[in-house]
């Protein structure tokens, strides 16, 4: 018997529903980051739908280029270019 906790959910039902949006959420920004753990991309894998995370990953791409955008401008016009 292990003396570390168990931590793998697997076998609990509740475990098995579809990612909520959170959760979609959390697992995008972690994969922007590359700090997505490789347990966790197998669950968005095998229990979410590619379709949520591929328009996640799309929005939050586009807010990070806006957000250059206005960085960017903001640096410009203190500077006074």
């Amino acid at each position: 018997m292990s003396s570390k906790p168990d931590t793998d959910h697997s076998d609990n039902p509740s475990d098995n529903r579809p990612p909520g949006p959170l959760r979609i959420i959390l697992s995008v920004l972690a994969a922007f980051f590359g700090v997505q753990s490789e347990k966790n991309r197998a669950r968005d894998f095998q229990q979410g739908r590619p379709i949520h995370y591929i328009l996640v990953g799309l929005i939050m791409t586009l807010l990070f280029i806006l957000l250059v955008l206005i960085a960017v401008k903001l640096v410009l016009r203190s500077a006074g270019i």
